[in-house]
């Protein structure tokens, strides 16, 4: 992968916190052993009338982060199963087209289930939003981070797939989950394309 401004980093990692109204990204730069943070924030979909249009900026911005940082890897905090079945059918789609967008240039993808990014950042897989934060923070040796706490959820997947050194399984399905293209994805997952 070509590198002009980031080419003093080993390896740069995007972290998406996918979201239908708001996602968070983080991105991390990896120099030997030492994190770097590159880049973190999250991108507002309130303002966007109808889930359509909310995926397709979603997508856009994704693809968008892509070609502004060039991750080698892209990790996705995986959905959590909650109660309110809307609302993970939405959050779903919002991963889906995360995920979509790196296939389509060819990045690699992992996701990680919310327990699991908590373990590996506080060592605590039911530790708090507020907890996660602190932990970035920490990690990252930063004064501030941003107010919204999907952007320290997004900088907390790239680290947690940093510290499991890109092959830990994830606690849904038990199974690793790494897509280098839409054609692994496909062989991979069946059921999800008709």
């Amino acid at each position: 992968m070509v590198r002009t401004y980031f080419q003093e980093f080993d390896k740069i990692i995007l972290g998406i916190d996918p979201g239908t109204n708001i996602m968070g990204y983080g991105v991390l730069g990896l120099k030997g052993k030492s994190l770097h943070l590159v880049s973190i924030g999250v991108i507002l979909l309130g303002k966007y009338e109808g889930h359509a249009l909310k995926l397709k900026h979603i997508f856009e911005r994704n693809i968008a982060l892509i070609d502004q940082y060039n991750p080698d890897e892209v990790a996705l905090e995986s959905p959590f199963f909650g109660k309110n079945v809307q609302s993970m059918l939405k959050l779903g789609r919002a991963q889906g087209v995360a995920m979509a967008a790196a296939l389509h240039r060819g990045i690699p993808i992992f996701e990680y289930a919310p327990k699991r990014i908590k373990q590996a950042i506080t060592g605590n897989g039911n530790a708090s939003k507020e907890q996660v934060a602190a932990m970035v923070k920490n990690l990252m040796q930063l004064e501030t981070l941003p107010k919204e706490f999907d952007a320290s959820d997004a900088m907390a997947v790239a680290v947690c797939h940093y510290f499991t050194g890109g092959t830990e399984a994830d606690s849904i399905g038990g199974k690793k989950t790494k897509y280098t293209g839409w054609k692994a994805f496909v062989t991979e997952n069946p059921d999800k394309v008709k």
